[in-house]
């Protein structure tokens, strides 16, 4: 079984109360379908499926390789730099989201 060989990089163990949207997206005037959380800095992007692919896009620039979903009852996390699928039990926390401008 694959394991990723980034888990160095998580920083943020406990997800935010609460979040507005994508953070470039908002800057912006955009809209997003589904929001990620870069797990190094708190960071919070929009998924691939948006428009913007903000979540990917800071991965690739910043060297953040590991995101988590925010979505509602979806706990896991994905590592870009292993292309890996995974649960990271020490991530907890469940973040209150605003509805996806761009429907679900």
């Amino acid at each position: 079984m694959a394991t990723c060989t980034h888990l160095d990089h998580v920083r943020i163990t406990e997800l935010p109360e609460a979040v507005d949207g994508c953070e470039d997206c908002l800057a912006a005037g955009d809209g997003w379908l589904h929001l990620r959380i870069c797990l190094e800095c708190g960071k919070v992007g929009c998924c691939d499926d948006s428009p913007n692919r903000h979540a990917t896009a800071h991965a690739r620039a910043s060297g953040h390789p590991v995101i988590r979903s925010l979505e509602p009852g979806e706990v896991w996390s994905w590592c870009f730099e292993d292309e890996l699928l995974m649960r990271i039990p020490e991530v907890h926390g469940q973040t209150r989201i605003p509805p996806s401008p761009l429907g679900s």
